[in-house]
């Protein structure tokens, strides 16, 4: 692990087939809520080239920065000038269920699998509400990770948290607040 009381930050991946919305969320969610704590990025297996215009609208409209989101390729993270990643996580199961590169730094692993926005279709509206639903889903689940106590877990530990977290939803009360549960 990078040790964060010189000042390094821990650098994150998330994973996703086209790296267009899930995985961008994730990146600027982290971002922001890691402050400089986290470092994070995002990539595709296959990655789309764009990212998607409802992503950009979701993350713009939770008051977060759009500028310099890219889709690209796993495979900028595969070599030896690539920063050492301390996490790499999946966010879709089938980028969960391909062979991935080997990464620089020995990261952790974890699936936090958040179903496809992308993949809606339907009225705008129920297209929103799916990318609402990752955004908050994600939301939800970075906050646990970034309260983890990182410095003072060991490595079973922390795994066993990273992957409880990835088990963790978060649904929307009827009085518009947030609660957390267990699939």
């Amino acid at each position: 692990m990078t040790d964060v009381q010189s000042g390094h930050a821990f650098n994150v991946l998330f994973l996703c087939t086209g790296n267009s919305a899930r995985s961008i969320m994730a990146e600027v969610l982290l971002n922001h809520l890691g402050k400089s704590r986290f470092r994070a990025f995002s990539a595709g297996s296959q990655p789309r080239g764009s990212v998607h215009p409802l992503a950009l609208d979701t993350i713009t409209r939770n008051h977060l920065s759009v500028d310099r989101l890219r889709s690209k390729g796993w495979d900028e993270f595969a070599t030896l000038s690539a920063p050492p990643l301390d996490f790499v996580f999946t966010v879709c199961d089938r980028a969960a269920k391909e062979v991935c590169p080997l990464w620089p730094g020995q990261p952790m692993t974890a699936h936090w699998g958040i179903e496809d926005p992308a993949a809606v279709e339907g009225t705008i509206e129920q297209q929103l509400r799916a990318f609402n639903a990752a955004f908050r889903a994600l939301d939800a689940r970075l906050r646990l990770f970034v309260s983890l106590p990182l410095e003072s877990l060991d490595r079973l530990a922390l795994q066993r948290q990273l992957d409880s977290i990835g088990s963790v939803v978060s649904d929307e009360s009827f009085a518009g607040g947030q609660t957390l549960r267990h699939k």
